[in-house]
């Protein structure tokens, strides 16, 4: 009897200890089930952490393209105020050439001006003389009465 008790004793014993055994194989079977979930989750995570880089690298690429459209608009912007100025100094330029012209021109008209009533007064001091000729003599002259091409002038002859 002794051994039949001893034995199974020793047959429960055997039996806990394959227990236990089964009991840390499934432990550790869940154990690394466990782990492995960890694993995919820090995967998982990782990922989305490299997709947000990425995603971050581009939205810096976008910018930098913005900018990029930005400062060639600002560019452009410039050149063509530079332009407007450059058109402005140059009509002003124009007018300036224009007006140059037309003083040329009025001095020109002055100076043919000056020349007609020379020509006016020497006819005139010719026409004296030959009036002296016939005993008159000149008291006065007056200015002529406009600068154009015909003028008049008075003149004040006296007998002798």
């Amino acid at each position: 009897k002794d051994d039949k008790k001893e034995e199974k004793k020793e047959d429960k014993k055997e039996e806990k200890t394959e227990e236990k055994k089964e009991e840390k194989k499934d432990d550790k079977k869940e154990e690394k089930k466990e782990d492995k979930k960890e694993e995919k989750k820090d995967e998982k995570k990782e990922d989305k952490k490299e997709e947000k880089t990425e995603e971050k690298k581009e939205e810096k690429k976008d910018d930098k393209k913005e900018e990029k459209k930005e400062d060639k608009k600002e560019e452009k912007t410039e050149e063509k105020k530079e332009e407007k100025k450059d058109e402005k100094k140059e009509d002003k330029k124009e007018e300036k050439t224009e007006e140059k012209k037309e003083k040329k021109e009025e001095k020109k008209e002055e100076k043919k001006d000056e020349k007609k009533e020379d020509k006016k007064e020497e006819k005139t001091e010719e026409k004296n003389e030959e009036k002296k000729d016939e005993k008159l003599s000149l008291i006065h002259i007056s200015e002529p009465t406009r600068q154009a091409e015909i003028s008049y002038a008075v003149f004040c002859l006296k007998k002798k």
